[in-house]
């Protein structure tokens, strides 16, 4: 595909050293170069990049129908959509993911009568793992599944309680905010290990992740060396992680804390811990020494052995998520946007947020 100017929403493009194949943009609408599409409502973040080929739109389709979907358990007729557990928190890639938007936790002051769909819990304990990354809770993995199939239990119930934080503004104006603390009742495999961390992650937007995916390393090392040298208080780090479909340790770019390298790492690591659904990437079921029932239970695909989702499936599931267009900008020339992007600079907060980035090909 072609390349791309990648222009973060906040900031427009001044600046970005366009390739002759990108779309002028004279209004600072396309955050996405010549993939962005002009579209409101609740299927905003649902359309293909706006420069895909007719082939590439039938990936995408094809792409999207498994991501919709609900995945169903083992044994089923459904051989394509079998292996759901036995262990899950949402029956599709869709169901935390709704219209590719991001998710939500439970709306209600109390969780307890409202189930957690969206909302993962991970989990680790002190320490680093084979490839320096957390270390699992050595009977509950490294997140919590608050659903199962038949014959199995849940590993556990969250409980999310809000505890009021009023405050004022600078100018006076009084505020109130509400702080979530998070618990795990009903723990069907015993106790967690006493020295157990939880950190709460809600699905997060998908529109426009594949052009992070083609935002070249040495760019991101760019950032670091420059921010190093400019010896101010923004010191980022470049984070390496390792990368189940290269094998190797890579610039970590996915996830809420940048621990994941690729899109197909993501999402063979997502079918496997959100859904139960095992991948060459991820050949064994998420269960614990602990969970004799969760091992013990049937599995999917053809004749119950091998992954339940095939390679050709998980790389159409990974190319209409890298294929997700970014919506353009509403109303960018308005006084209060403007007001905003001045606010923005000054606040210095494009030295985190970089303002714009040329792509290479979105694959």
């Amino acid at each position: 595909m072609r390349a791309v100017v990648l222009a973060m929403a906040l900031c427009g493009v001044a600046g970005a050293h366009l390739r002759a194949d990108d779309v002028a943009d004279p209004r600072g609408e396309r955050t996405g170069g010549a993939t962005t599409v002009f579209a409101n409502g609740r299927n905003a973040f649902s359309f293909p990049f706006a420069n895909l080929s007719d082939a590439e739109r039938t990936r995408f389709a094809i792409g999207n129908s498994f991501f919709r979907r609900n995945w169903v358990e083992a044994p089923s007729s459904t051989q394509a959509r079998d292996g759901l557990g036995p262990l899950f928190i949402a029956r599709s890639c869709g169901g935390c993911h709704d219209q590719d938007g991001r998710g939500a936790p439970p709306a209600g002051s109390d969780a307890r009568t409202e189930p957690a769909v969206a909302l993962l819990l991970r989990l680790s304990v002190p320490g680093a793992g084979p490839h320096g990354g957390p270390r699992p809770d050595p009977v509950y993995g490294d997140q919590i599944a608050n659903a199962a199939v038949q014959g199995v239990m849940p590993e556990a119930r969250i409980v999310i309680e809000h505890v009021a934080m009023p405050g004022r503004f600078a100018d006076g104006t009084r505020y109130l905010l509400q702080q979530p603390h998070y618990r795990l009742e009903d723990l069907a495999y015993g106790p967690v290990a006493p020295s157990l961390l939880m950190s709460p992650r809600i699905a997060p937007q998908l529109a426009g992740i594949g052009l992070l995916a083609a935002i070249a390393d040495a760019e991101i090392e760019r950032n670091a060396r420059e921010q190093a040298a400019a010896g101010g208080p923004v010191r980022g780090m470049v984070n390496r992680v390792w990368d189940a479909p290269s094998a190797s340790m890579r610039i970590g770019r996915f996830g809420w804390k940048a621990n994941v390298a690729s899109l197909a790492h993501q999402t063979a690591a997502a079918f496997h811990g959100d859904m139960g659904i095992t991948s060459t990437l991820f050949p064994d079921e998420s269960c614990t020494v602990a969970q004799a029932a969760c091992a013990a239970a049937p599995r999917g695909g053809p004749g119950g052995k091998g992954p339940e989702i095939d390679d050709a499936t998980l790389a159409q599931v990974v190319f209409y998520q890298a294929t997700l267009a970014p919506a353009a900008r509403r109303k960018p020339n308005a006084a209060q946007v403007v007001h905003g992007q001045r606010l923005f600079a000054q606040a210095q907060c494009a030295a985190c947020h970089r303002p714009s980035y040329v792509t290479g090909p979105v694959t």
